[in-house]
């Protein structure tokens, strides 16, 4: 683990954009740090991150004063993020199809258990009980760029353990005033957590009301699954002039011949009685890969949603696999057109795991709800950031798998390391220059 000596000139280059979101320099060059730690060092904690530095100055910066800067400090982390769609919209526009991805994930925090919004329930993803908070994501894409735009904290729901305690210690009368009073306030604030309390769907709600007011994707459609699927969310994208395609639920009722029926039951009368009615299609995915899909497509009508475009979709030819159902507003798109915008809700998927694994999204270890923002929104810098970051290491033997065209993401962390270690070689050069002795120069870079 090298010392960091400084900013490395990328992402200095890359922050400028960011610049008049913080009131102070000092304060901004602390952001920068975290930042820049968040990328290149193995604990991405600023306990992690400030014992990595190497400092300029004789006189080091305490971690205290680092870590007002980053989480306590009075810039807005909402003005962080509209700046950073503003920045990544440019990057966006004029390269073909553009989705904007809604889904939501678990940030694990097992140690954690007085950390905001983290709660100990079962996790269905990994099949046991667990401590995580549950955010919501809205990521842009195109065949280029992943970006996250939108970061939200679902706080937990605690109606069930309230509900139960308020029963419990219910009585006939109360002997006084005071005890009364107790009470009203207990009754209280369990009404004004249910009201406050806002499901997935209802931030995935006002994430879009935001992107849309805001303007910088006007070209988006929206792409996310059935745990984000909901009536409110279909009826503002489509006041907005756009589009959205969804997955659906097996147990979905669709109207089918004069009659309710399951989706499922649908697919399975096709499959067995009209086998021929699932055309094949070549389609282009995000990625470049063509896949072939068997689809069935037909307009059918929901209850409550109206008239919208089923997709049935197979991977194989004798249609023996599970079927995947899509539905869209769309009702003029073909098959294909639906499977390919589809296919644009997976860097959602592929958001969340690179935030986990090298940005540090689930090494936060703050209680407060305003820091836990900041550390998941300046994740989102650092990923956008590492993405258009310079792309060497073609002559170390360590990359030789990659092609020319590749551009991996172990040859842009490759760099900018190397960026950092010219830093830290420049340091160590001046402080010899300087005439001071090993044993000064490794106090600065590795106090004992």
């Amino acid at each position: 683990m090298l010392p960091l000596a400084g900013i490395p000139l990328w992402v200095a280059a890359w922050l400028k954009s960011y610049r008049d979101i913080f009131y102070r320099d000092a304060g901004f060059e602390h952001v920068s740090r975290d930042l820049a730690g968040l990328l290149l060092s193995p604990n991405k904690t600023v306990q992690g991150i400030y014992a990595q530095q190497a400092w300029p100055e004789e006189q080091p910066v305490s971690r205290r004063a680092m870590h007002a800067a980053v989480f306590e400090a009075g810039w807005d982390s909402d003005a962080l993020m509209r700046r950073h769609r503003e920045v990544v919209a440019g990057t966006h526009r004029g390269r073909g199809l553009e989705v904007i991805a809604l889904d939501w994930t678990y940030v694990h925090h097992e140690r954690g258990p007085t950390i905001y919004a983290v709660k100990r329930a079962y996790d269905h993803v990994a099949g046991r009980v667990s401590r995580y908070q549950t955010v919501v994501t809205a990521v842009v894409a195109n065949t280029d760029y992943l970006d996250g735009v939108a970061v939200e904290v679902q706080f937990p729901n605690y109606q069930t353990e309230e509900l139960a305690y308020l029963q419990v210690t219910a009585q006939a009368n109360y002997p006084d005033l005071e005890s009364a009073r107790r009470r009203v306030v207990e009754l209280l604030h369990y009404h004004q957590h249910r009201v406050a309390y806002r499901k997935r769907t209802a931030i995935a709600v006002a994430i879009v009301q935001q992107l849309d007011a805001e303007g910088q994707f006007p070209q988006a459609h929206y792409a996310f699954d059935n745990g984000v699927l909901c009536l409110p969310l279909t009826r503002l994208i489509e006041a907005h002039g756009k589009h959205w395609v969804s997955e659906l639920e097996s147990s979905r009722l669709i109207h089918w011949q004069g009659q309710w029926h399951r989706v499922d039951e649908v697919a399975a009368v096709l499959r067995r009685q009209h086998p021929s009615s699932f055309r094949r299609l070549q389609v282009t995915c995000r990625n470049g890969e063509e896949k072939t899909w068997w689809v069935f497509t037909k307009t059918v009508r929901l209850k409550r949603y109206g008239r919208k475009r089923l997709v049935i979709v197979h991977e194989q030819a004798d249609l023996s696999d599970s079927p995947r159902f899509l539905l869209t507003d769309a009702l003029h798109w073909e098959g294909a057109r639906i499977i390919r915008v589809w296919s644009y809700r997976w860097p959602g998927e592929i958001f969340h795991e690179f935030c986990k694994q090298v940005v540090g999204l689930e090494a936060a270890q703050v209680r407060k709800e305003e820091a836990v923002k900041r550390h998941f929104r300046l994740s989102c810098v650092a990923q956008s950031l590492l993405q258009r970051s310079p792309c060497g290491g073609r002559k170390s033997e360590r990359f030789a798998f990659a092609a020319n065209h590749q551009q991996t993401v172990g040859q842009k962390l490759y760099t900018l390391h190397r960026d950092a270690l010219g830093q830290l070689l420049q340091l160590v050069h001046g402080l010899f220059a300087q005439g001071h002795p090993c044993e000064h120069v490794l106090e600065r870079l590795m106090p004992a």
